[in-house]
C-alpha cells in the first residue's frame, strides 16, 4: 500500500487483570466478572479504499491465518459496510504481532482496530459505543476492544463500564506465551462449574485477591502454562503472576522497566521457543 489515503489502527493486547466465572447459562455461555486492560503495543490495522474487500496478513504470526471470510478482520469490515455504508469496499492489512488463540484478545482486537479504522476511512463518524454494539455478535471480548480501554466486564463480557486502574496505570509489563494456541471454546467446557465469589471493587484488589477461573482448565489443557506461571513468579514481579483469559498467555506486572527486562532477558534466554514480550499498561 502506498502512504496515500491510509488510515492505521493500533490493536493493543487485552488483558484479563482478573476473570471470575460465575455460572453456565442456559444458552452455553458464561457470566463472568472480569478488569478488562490493554497494553500499550500489539497488532496493527491499515485500511486504504478499494473497489473490492481484500485483506492481506503480514508478521511474525502471519502464518496459518486465512485471509479469507472466515477472519474476524474481513467480517467486521463487512458488518460496518453492510450497516453504515453499503457499496464501500477496503484494501486491508493486518501487521500480526501477537500470537494466535493465545487469551490476549488478538482476534477481537484485530476487529475492533478494523472497526474504528473504517469508521475513519469511510467518515462515518461512529462513536466507540455504536461500534461496541455493532460488534458484539462477532464476539463477546470485542467491544471491550473497540474501547481499548480499562472496563469492568459482566455478563459474557459485553457489558461494560469504566474502570480506573489506579496507581497500576502505565505499569511495565511481561507477556509471555509458551508456544501454545489454546480455543477458548474447550478451556470454558473444562470449567469446574463452582462460584468463587465476584470480583473486588479496585483494580490493585484484583491482582491480589482475584483470580483466574478459567486457568486450572487451561492448564488441563495445557499443562507448560503451570511452567510459564512459575517462571514469571520467580522473576520477583510486583504482583504474582497470572494467565490471561482463557489462556496460554501469561503476565506479570514490575515496578520499573529496568526490572521487567532483566526478567525478559532471562526468560529469552531460559526458554529460547517461549515468546517474549515487554509493554506496560495503558
Amino acid at each position: 500500500m502506498s502512504a496515500a489515503g491510509l488510515i492505521t489502527e493500533r490493536a493493543p493486547a487485552k488483558l484479563n487483570l482478573a476473570l471470575h466465572v460465575r455460572r453456565r447459562r442456559e444458552d452455553g455461555m458464561h457470566d463472568l466478572e472480569t478488569l478488562f486492560a490493554f497494553c500499550a503495543d500489539g497488532d496493527e490495522i491499515v485500511a486504504a479504499e478499494a473497489p473490492v474487500m481484500s485483506l492481506e496478513i503480514e508478521g511474525p504470526f502471519a502464518e496459518g491465518l486465512a485471509a479469507d471470510d472466515s477472519n474476524l478482520v474481513l467480517r467486521a469490515a463487512r458488518l460496518l459496510a453492510d450497516h453504515h455504508a453499503p457499496g464501500r469496499a477496503a484494501r486491508l492489512r493486518l501487521v500480526k504481532r501477537l500470537p494466535v488463540a493465545s487469551g490476549i484478545g488478538g482476534g477481537s482486537g484485530d476487529a475492533a482496530a478494523t472497526l474504528r479504522a473504517l469508521s475513519r476511512l469511510w467518515s462515518l463518524d461512529l462513536g466507540p459505543e455504536e461500534l461496541a454494539g455493532l460488534a458484539a455478535p462477532l464476539g463477546a471480548d470485542i467491544p471491550a476492544c473497540v474501547h481499548s480501554r480499562p472496563l469492568w466486564g459482566e455478563g459474557a463480557g459485553e457489558v461494560l463500564r469504566p474502570a480506573d486502574l489506579g496507581g497500576l496505570a502505565g505499569a511495565p509489563l511481561l507477556l509471555v506465551n509458551p508456544g501454545v494456541a489454546v480455543a477458548t471454546g474447550p478451556v470454558f467446557q473444562k470449567w469446574d462449574g463452582e462460584d468463587r465469589g465476584s470480583l473486588p471493587v479496585q483494580a490493585e484488589a484484583c491482582l491480589i485477591e482475584g483470580r483466574n477461573d478459567l486457568e486450572p482448565a487451561a492448564r488441563t489443557l495445557e499443562p507448560v502454562i503451570g511452567e510459564v506461571i512459575q517462571q514469571l513468579d520467580r522473576t520477583a514481579p510486583s504482583f504474582p503472576a497470572r494467565m490471561s483469559g482463557s489462556g496460554a498467555t501469561c503476565f506479570a506486572l514490575y515496578a520499573t522497566e529496568v526490572e521487567r527486562d532483566a526478567a525478559a532477558r532471562a526468560l529469552a534466554a531460559n526458554f529460547p521457543s517461549w515468546w517474549v514480550f515487554c509493554s506496560k499498561l495503558t
